[in-house]
């Protein structure tokens, strides 16, 4: 911590433990800290010393009160301020996110209904403080954070206070308040009266900036912002981006007036005239109403079998709003917002399976609002809206009785529920239920089947304790489960590896009390009344194939009958009504790119695509290796003449490769037996069967091997102790030494060229950050990213470490002494649009140190759309005839 630093913790001990600094701006730092009082996380801001000496802290404080007590949804709260050995500071909540500033750096532009949304709130909280005579003075979009894919506007009334107290004295010390390129013309021109109109014109220039990528007047200087806003108009938006509605424009523009008097009156006609014409391509039912929800981004495979059936489930509540369906298929597309479901990679988070639920007869289904602390929503065909379901606080993966009249819900306390359809109140059929990601299914004698590692069935009466099936399997989990008619048996996809490297399929039969695998490499299956057994495969689209009920078999060869399905997102009734997402980059290929130190790009070789995952350059930077991933996931070679060869034997995985330092062989990892990952060696020219090295109970999830070729160092996943880190021989004495072995989670493992320093990424403080440590004794243990940071790589010279931290590309500099003199890290370049992975590097170095090896993935949209689709056995039927 700088000195500053360490002087802002003195002067706050007792009330606040500073933790770390997490930015600066133009008039203060601000601070990650414990409220001691109340044993919670804050943000404290520190006034800049000449501001809080041009100021004075009498003054400063007493205006600062007069906004403590605006409460609205949209506005971050004051929770404290006071002055401390001549420090001024306030207190916010932290906020666990990103200001709108951080997205569009990574973004650049944002999806026209995000943009609509976040100015709407904006807008929203913007009229609540000017109806109680506070204007903010300082919109922009660092003021702006985003939490679960709301706004929060910060600094409420923090401009008004250092202008209000500072008077003349700030313009003599050469301070000013306000950005320039959010500034309105009054505001640029020194005016002292500045009403609403000035944050209307303010949330104008940011919205202006979420469309168009830029603010509506840029410059090399303050000076030649502040001529442009004085004299220039904006570039119309439609030129800039020739998507963007013309009522939108018309809004935007009109908010940019250069006179207040032809702005909007009040923010909240910028806010109608935004929705009027806005043309939002999304409506999300949810608690209370129609509200939207930002994007939660992109997921991993995990996150996207489990979280599309939440997605599509809200669409089937979009159709539900008109009348009941005729008898032609009729098709529909919409874009929705996502739910910002919790994130399964960070720390504490719980993540679950969000199954829809549709009425026998398609006359409601109900979802699981995680946005509302998790509680069963019920949209009815009839209703306005959704409605929460008395009692099912807490509740996830909802499943309806055959006859529809009750609701089974699993709870993320381990209970499994049933609620009567009709209303009335819970009750609870069985304790000890998962409290992770899980599902269930309700059949047709009556029983109900739920689980995740191991599956039971029980009465849905709940007067007999569950009975385990047999369904024994090592490292994976059960999804996804589908009944068969007549109380048969069920269907369910069996997922290793967290659904990261492979899935499959299976029947269980209760005669036989045995499940086996119907369908290879498929995700998500269904029974359909037309008796068809219905499945997604890993990449994408929907088949059908005909299904003997009495053998549990397939009979005909499958027929396509929906393209771009994404895995596991279909949801369908047996009076036909469906619903499904579509993935339009479902069997888009990646390309591999050369990225250079200021993030210009260029193709590593254009005549290859394919779905790639975690490149490795050889030692001398001629040859690469990389997994393409499809149903299975080999292993390619690729030399410098361009001839490309896979390695890697059948398996369902083989990737995450790390060459011995001769170039001549390198270890990968492999699914062959069983489903976790050992390590095994391969020669680069293939000229000899791959050979293994070593076996893990646990299952190895990263292996690098030392500059000495002689040791490897590798990550496990050991039970709920998550990823440690461990050094072993290759070859004589294997015995396993612990490096890095605690309770949190360890990965990102790399070796410096010299041997001497491990790298590697850990959450033991609640935030992924990169550390380096020394090897082997593991003495000296650096933390080297600020603020989160995780797929560390070594720069072939030693001297540099590279991390994602914050969106970009970072570097920090290291020497070369025992104690590991650190710099700050500096950012190089954004890696949106690149692949990115939470526990391997997704990229290489070239050995140069100037380039970087990049996976490009094809753009998507920024949310999926969803088909909603009544009657649709008709089209099945005549696509399978």
């Amino acid at each position: 911590m700088t000195t500053i630093g360490g002087d802002v913790a003195a002067a706050l001990s007792g009330r606040y433990t500073i933790e770390r600094e997490l930015g600066a701006g133009g008039m203060a730092t601000v601070y990650l800290a414990r409220d001691v009082k109340h044993d919670r996380k804050v943000a404290v801001k520190v006034l800049h010393p000449d501001l809080a000496a041009a100021l004075g802290a009498e003054r400063f404080l007493a205006e600062i009160r007069t906004t403590a007590n605006l409460q609205h949804p949209h506005i971050l709260a004051l929770h404290d301020s006071g002055e401390a050995d001549g420090f001024l500071f306030y207190v916010m909540p932290f906020i666990d996110g990103e200001s709108l500033r951080d997205r569009l750096t990574r973004e650049r532009q944002l999806p026209i209904g995000d943009a609509l949304r976040i100015a709407r709130e904006v807008a929203d909280a913007l009229g609540y403080a000017h109806e109680h005579r506070v204007i903010h003075r300082d919109i922009k979009p660092e003021n702006i954070l985003l939490q679960g894919g709301h706004a929060l506007v910060a600094d409420f009334g923090i401009a008004l206070a250092v202008q209000s107290a500072g008077g003349q004295r700030m313009t003599q010390t050469g301070l000013s308040l306000g950005t320039p390129q959010y500034m309105s013309p009054e505001q640029a021109m020194g005016e002292r009266t500045i009403d609403a109109r000035s944050d209307i014109y303010a949330l104008g220039a940011v919205v202006y900036e979420m469309l168009a990528g830029d603010a509506p007047f840029t410059g090399s200087s303050v000076q030649a912002v502040v001529a442009k806003i004085l004299s220039e108009k904006p570039t119309p938006l439609h030129t800039l981006r020739d998507t963007v509605p013309s009522g939108v424009e018309h809004a935007v523009l009109t908010a940019l007036a250069k006179l207040p008097a032809d702005r909007f009156a009040n923010a909240a006609g910028f806010a109608a005239a935004l929705a009027s014409t806005g043309d939002a391509p999304a409506i999300m039912i949810g608690r209370g109403g129609a509200t939207s929800r930002a994007s939660a981004g992109s997921r991993r495979t995990l996150v996207a079998l489990c979280a599309l059936a939440l997605v599509a489930c809200v669409a089937a509540a979009w159709g539900w709003l008109r009348a009941a369906p005729a008898n032609p298929t009729s098709r529909q597309q919409v874009v929705l917002w996502k739910y910002a479901v919790p994130d399964p990679f960070k720390p504490g988070a719980s993540f679950v399976a969000t199954q829809a639920a549709l009425a026998p007869d398609g006359s409601a289904i109900v979802y699981a609002d995680s946005v509302s602390g998790w509680i069963l929503m019920r949209k009815r065909r009839d209703a306005a809206v959704a409605e929460p379901i008395a009692g099912s606080e807490g509740g996830v993966s909802p499943f309806y009785s055959p006859d529809g009249k009750w609701i089974g819900f699993l709870t993320l306390d381990g209970k499994l529920k049933k609620v009567p359809a009709a209303g009335g109140s819970p009750i609870t059929i069985a304790e000890g239920a998962p409290t992770d990601y899980f599902s269930a299914a309700w059949l047709d004698d009556g029983s109900i089947v739920y689980g995740k590692n191991d599956l039971f069935r029980i009465s849905s009466t709940g007067n007999a304790k569950p009975v385990a099936l047999n369904m024994k399997r090592a490292s994976g989990g059960w999804m996804q489960i589908s009944p068969l008619p007549g109380g048969r048996g069920f269907l369910t996809t069996f997922c290793a590896g967290n659904c990261a490297f492979s899935s499959d399929v299976y029947v269980y039969d209760f005669a036989a009390d045995s499940a086996r695998v119907l369908v290879p490499h498929a995700v998500g299956a269904w029974y359909s009344p037309t008796g068809h057994l219905l499945y997604t495969m890993r990449e994408g689209g929907l088949f059908a194939a005909a299904f003997d009920r009495k053998r549990l078999a397939i009979r005909s060869d499958p027929v396509p009958v929906l393209d771009g399905v994404r895995a596991a997102s279909l949801a369908f009734s047996p009076s036909g009504t469906t619903v499904y997402m579509v993935d339009a980059t479902a069997n888009a290929p990646s390309t591999l790119v050369w990225v250079d130190r200021q993030g210009r790009e260029e193709p590593f070789d254009s005549s290859w695509a394919g779905r790639f995952e975690y490149p490795a350059l050889s030692p001398d930077g001629k040859s690469l290796a990389v997994s393409d991933r499809g149903r299975t996931t080999d292993l390619w070679i690729r030399r410098a003449d361009g001839t490309r060869r896979k390695v890697s034997a059948p398996g369902v995985a083989n990737w995450r490769s790390s060459w011995f330092p001769d170039g001549k062989s390198l270890l990968f990892l492999s699914v062959r037996s069983g489903d976790s990952a050992d390590v095994y060696r391969v020669n680069a020219d293939a000229s000899a069967s791959a050979e293994l090295v070593f076996r893990h109970r646990f299952g190895v999830y990263e292996a690098v091997v030392g500059t000495d070729s002689q040791w490897m160092v590798f990550r496990a996943e050991e039970g709920a102790a998550g990823g440690n880190i461990y050094a072993r021989r290759i070859h004589g004495d294997t015995t396993l030494t612990a490096l890095v072995a605690t309770p949190a989670n360890e990965m990102n493992i790399g070796v410096s060229p010299n041997g001497k320093w491990l790298a590697y990424t850990t959450d033991a403080s609640g935030t992924r950050e990169v550390y380096v440590a020394s090897l082997p004794d593991m003495r000296t243990n650096r933390l080297v990213s600020r603020g989160g940071g995780t797929e560390p790589r070594w720069a072939h010279s030693g001297r540099e470490l590279f991390f994602e931290s914050g969106g970009r590309l970072v570097v920090v500099a290291v020497g070369a002494g025992a104690d590991l003199d650190a710099s700050e890290p500096r950012p190089l370049f954004s890696v949106a649009g690149y692949r990115r992975a939470r526990n391997r590097p997704q990229y290489d170095v070239a050995p140069e140190d100037q380039r970087f090896l990049m996976i490009k993935d094809p753009p998507a949209p920024a949310v999926p759309p969803v088909i909603y689709v009544e009657n649709w056995f008709k089209e099945l039927l005549a696509k399978v005839k």
